[in-house]
């Protein structure tokens, strides 16, 4: 078995393309190895800022051969008379370069087998990993020096090896050959002889090009330097996945700032360090921020001084902007930047920041009448919760919107409560993010993000495959878990219809938007539960109470009894039009009616979705024996319809768990 190895050396590409291509390339070369019929063991794609790297192990040296059976002419036409080739029978003979007696004649067609030798898979590599480069995406593509074939940044190298030979190919406007290059201030024009000695030749010229081993390596030095300052790290996957592709030889250099800086909003420091810097905060033990931070160098050599001087220039710069702002803003209470939201339009015909906000207060009012709490708190979370939009530093660092306002809410002294429902009435940030913990953030959050919704479904710009205006996929996603989180008992369908009320603009969008909120409650809960049971227990209306609905999804998805299922589906197939629900126990004729009658009545739901499936399923053979002895069309309309009203009766216990016709 053998080994390849495909190496594209380029300038430093964008971070967010490297993620892409990595997928892309794998996804491109198993595809060509598989359609192509070449047996691999594994593919496995590195990369740094400055390369692209291929390795595939296990590769068969050649494609197998392939015996192929080819349709020819009718036999009439492929022979004469006298059982002799005719021009048309040498001519597919000719064709598919087999000999005349090789030929066979079935069902009165005649057939050749063919045997195709398989390429040499070098010979394979050849013609397609130039296709398979040449068909990489990403965002800003663009054509390098007079060539026509667009990519992420211009090509410097590029090495092919198949075990101890090269394999010739040129990608856009380089030749490949069996050289590299190592870390830009390390070795260059570095011989790799065969894939064995590719990574470690590599990190012996300062660069791991293994991106996992690159990642450990990061978390690693961080750790360490933590360790020697008593203080830790809280770094999120999406900030070392970044950093991780800025490098090729990571180096942990410990930098700080002046403590004064400590004085404005946490948050603050620490987005001007990880979101506009990359830095790692360091923390002290209790979770306190501290005035250092570590910043992963793509560096060789052991001389930091410029490093950390460089560093705190940049960083002293952005905190000054910042204490500046914190002191301009806080010289007025938070309320009184709520006037200045008019002037700031929230979406094209749906009225300004304020007037939203204004939408936000009526619905967070509905919303707890329905929950039935009453706290002054929610009301005045919902009247605040904007207001940081209006402030100069949110308006530098927009990602801080909410967590301002929370700390600006405590400066002008509003309450605990209030802050804190400021900051979280945006929860969940992500989809993997938690979702608020106070009712004033439950709030407010679903009023916030339900009139975001509806509004954007109104202005007829509804999400359509990669376009999601104002992000309402992620919006609906925050209600269902923040409604299933902290169960609580809110009629979305309803809420939905007093939104559209308060819109300045009004469209029959009811529909599309509950469509929407099954669709994303679906996806939401599609990795725990079947989606046979999802879909089910959707078609009485999800939104009229989520909680209710993943309820009877849990008790379906335990399981089912196929008998259950089957009777149910027959009492549906009967009751296919509509019939009276009046039944007159005194029409019944036979035993098996009033045993069925009595079992029907005798089914309540308490709540409990699991006992009430074992109530149903428990009935099964009254249910069965009624199909065996009572015909339900029976002669006498009377009699006829009492059987169907009972049916009915049935029909109705069943579909409170779920529509059995989808199961």
């Amino acid at each position: 078995m053998s080994k390849y190895l495909l190496e594209v050396g380029v300038e430093e590409l964008p971070y967010k393309f490297i993620p892409m291509a990595i997928s892309q390339l794998e996804n491109g070369f198993k595809n060509f190895l598989e359609s192509n019929k070449v047996k691999f063991d594994n593919i496995k794609v590195m990369a740094t800022p400055r390369r692209l790297a291929v390795l595939v192990e296990g590769l068969s040296t050649t494609q197998p051969d392939v015996e192929k059976v080819v349709k020819g002419p009718i036999a009439k036409v492929a022979f004469d008379e006298n059982n002799n080739l005719t021009k048309a029978g040498e001519g597919f003979a000719k064709k598919n370069g087999v000999n005349p007696q090789d030929l066979y004649v079935e069902d009165n067609y005649v057939y050749a087998k063919i045997l195709i030798k398989g390429k040499n898979t070098k010979e394979l590599l050849q013609e397609n990993v130039p296709t398979i480069f040449s068909k990489l995406q990403g965002p800003h593509f663009m054509r390098w020096g007079n060539n026509d074939v667009k990519f992420s940044r211009p090509i410097r190298w590029v090495l092919s090896i198949l075990d101890n030979e090269e394999v010739k190919i040129r990608i856009i406007d380089k030749d490949s050959s069996n050289i590299t290059n190592g870390h830009r201030f390390s070795k260059q024009n570095i011989v790799i002889n065969n894939p064995d000695e590719y990574v470690d030749k590599l990190k012996d010229a300062c660069v791991i090009v293994d991106q996992e081993e690159r990642k450990e390596r990061i978390l690693e030095l961080t750790k360490k330097e933590a360790d020697k300052l008593n203080a830790i790290t809280k770094i999120s996957d999406d900030l070392l996945e970044e950093v991780t592709f800025l490098c090729e030889y990571p180096v942990a250099v410990v930098c700080n700032f002046d403590e004064a800086f400590l004085t404005i909003p946490q948050e603050v420091a620490v987005t001007v360090m990880e979101t506009h810097q990359r830095y790692f905060a360091l923390y002290t033990k209790d979770g306190k921020l501290t005035n250092k931070f570590i910043t992963i160098t793509n560096y060789v050599g052991n001389e930091f001084e410029n490093i950390k001087a460089g560093n705190l220039r940049v960083i002293k710069a952005r905190l000054d902007d910042a204490v500046f702002f914190f002191n301009e803003d806080t010289k007025r209470p938070l309320e009184s930047y709520v006037e200045n939201l008019k002037g700031m339009t929230f979406q094209k015909g749906m009225g300004s920041v304020y007037d939203k906000t204004q939408r936000i207060v009526k619905l967070s009012e509905k919303i707890s009448s329905e929950l039935g709490i009453n706290k002054p708190s929610i009301k005045r979370t919902a009247e605040l919760c904007k207001a940081d939009l209006a402030t100069n530093l949110v308006f530098e660092f927009t990602e801080l919107q909410g967590f301002i306002g929370a700390d600006y809410a405590r400066v002008s002294g509003e309450s605990s409560e209030v802050a804190e429902g400021i900051k979280e009435h945006y929860f969940p940030l992500n989809a993997d993010s938690e979702t608020a913990q106070s009712i004033e953030g439950q709030v407010v959050g679903i009023a916030d993000k339900i009139d975001t919704i509806c509004a954007v479904f109104v202005s007829g710009k509804k999400p359509t495959g990669s376009s999601d205006p104002l992000g309402v996929r992620r919006a609906a996603l925050g209600i269902i878990k923040t409604i299933l989180e902290h169960n609580l008992k809110l009629d979305v369908s309803k809420l939905i219809d007093e939104t559209l009320a308060l819109l300045p603009m009004k469209g029959d969008v009811k529909k599309d938007v509950e469509e929407f909120f099954v669709q994303r409650l679906i996806i939401f809960l599609n990795n725990d539960y079947s989606k046979n049971a999802l879909e089910a227990c959707s078609t009485t209306n999800p939104c009229k109470d989520f909680c209710d609905y993943l309820e009877r999804v849990k008790a379906i998805s335990a399981g089912v009894d196929e008998k259950l299922v089957e009777n149910a589906n027959r009492v549906l197939r009967i009751l296919k039009d509509e019939v009276s629900s009046e039944i007159k126990p005194e029409l019944f004729v036979l035993d098996a009616e009033k045993e069925l009658y009595k079992t029907i009545n005798s089914i309540t739901f308490n709540g409990d979705y699991k006992k009430y499936l074992n109530d149903l399923t428990e009935i099964n053979p009254v249910v069965t024996k009624f199909f065996d002895d009572v015909l339900v069309m029976d002669k006498d309309e009377k009699i006829k319809n009492n059987r169907l009203a009972l049916l009915k009766s049935l029909k109705n216990k069943y579909i409170i768990l779920t529509d059995f016709s989808r199961m």
